[in-house]
């Protein structure tokens, strides 16, 4: 890390630490920020386009069918930024056939699966549980449990000094060091209190800014980056700005990944907050007005299909559930209808014969069956 490189102190400072490497110690949030007429803009247009989409989760006569595959679309996306291959597809294949999947492809999956377990444990801890040291430790003992990172101690904050660089690099050659261990847990504690301050800072502002702190600190050996996004789906449900869990900028963040980390980079070089702010302003903009379109869509295919099967009971019962996992076998249909074999196999040939499913493997053993209108909706690209 480049000392020369931090040309403004507005964000923190390099230090050198005992071992004889640059550390940067953030300080304090909330930096000096003047809100320009064009980031007052931003502003207003993200909080209307949020405000949008947790009007219209509130107004859905089921969001709970949406959310499962939001939150399954979002592990995959957020694990990829890490380098994790595992796709949407991949993911819901293991789960129709309850994990067996090829072993090359196993441990990718198994980090998403940690991924989805650790965005639902935060979500049901919300209510009894605020934005905190505590919640975000309970959230990476799930993200990291049995995966590449479990020897980095699941849940624990950091005890040896880490850095962000290219594979090969050391703390000498690193592109950014965080806060040594002994300061750590100080710049934990005033960003844990950041979270606490209401009524001061525009709610998206203020994510924003808490996003960025906690990568700045990287408090974890591994899982950083997903506990960071995380975060901002939490904070955003904490704060009364999200009815339902259909925010996610991973999308975005994936989609401008390169550009992300050059403005993380300028907050701690340069103090350059308008930058960032801006930034994220946009992706919040851009991943809400998406994300209502997409849960629009998938709501209008819904009453299409009810539609058509009103007459047919069997085949209808399993319509929500392809909204949770479009793909079918009939071993799942028999046991979502808690019925026999025959007829599962009936009323996945009515799905059939309605062109809302087709099967897809070719086998006479081991078949599926996907609904391929409502899988192409869910892997839709963002942005």
């Amino acid at each position: 890390m480049n000392q020369s490189d931090f040309t403004d102190r507005a964000s923190g400072k390099p230090v050198k630490t005992t071992q004889g490497f640059m550390a940067f110690v953030p300080d304090p949030l909330p930096p000096p920020l003047e809100i320009d007429m064009g980031l007052a803009l931003a502003l207003s247009k993200a909080d209307a386009a949020l405000s949008e989409l947790s009007g219209l989760g509130g107004q859905l006569p089921n969001p709970h069918l949406l959310i499962s595959p939001y939150i399954k679309r979002e592990a995959v996306l957020s694990s990829r930024i890490e380098g994790t291959k595992a796709s949407l597809s991949d993911l819901l294949i293991d789960e129709l056939e309850d994990g067996r999947t090829k072993p090359t492809e196993r441990d990718d999956i198994k980090e998403v699966r940690n991924y989805v377990a650790a965005l639902e444990h935060g979500i049901h801890l919300l209510p009894t549980l605020p934005l905190s040291l505590r919640l975000i430790r309970e959230i990476h003992t799930k993200l990291m449990a049995g995966v590449r990172g479990d020897k980095a101690t699941p849940g624990e904050f950091r005890h040896s000094q880490n850095w962000i660089g290219p594979a090969g690099s050391t703390p000498m050659t690193a592109a950014f060091v965080p806060p040594p261990v002994d300061t750590m847990m100080d710049c934990l504690g005033e960003w844990e209190k950041f979270l606490h301050v209401r009524d001061a800072i525009p709610d998206l502002i203020q994510c924003a800014m808490m996003h960025v702190q906690f990568e700045t600190i990287h408090p974890f050996l591994d899982g950083n980056g997903r506990v960071g996004r995380l975060l901002i789906t939490f904070f955003l449900m904490e704060r009364g700005r999200l009815s339902q869990p259909l925010l996610y900028l991973s999308a975005f963040i994936d989609t401008h990944k390169n550009d992300y980390f050059d403005l993380l980079q300028r907050v701690r070089t340069h103090g350059d907050w308008a930058s960032w702010i801006r930034f994220f302003l946009q992706g919040v903009t851009e991943i809400a007005t998406e994300a209502g379109q997409q849960a629009k869509e998938l709501h209008r295919l819904r009453e299409q299909y009810r539609a058509q099967l009103r007459d047919k009971p069997n085949a209808l019962a399993l319509i929500d559930e392809l909204f949770n996992n479009p793909f079918m076998s009939i071993g799942r249909a028999t046991k979502v209808l808690d019925k026999t074999h025959p007829t599962a196999k009936a009323a996945i040939t009515v799905l059939e014969k309605n062109q809302i499913l087709k099967e897809v493997t070719g086998r006479q053993w081991g078949r599926f069956y996907v609904c391929s209108s409502v899988l192409d909706a869910l892997e839709k690209p963002f942005t």
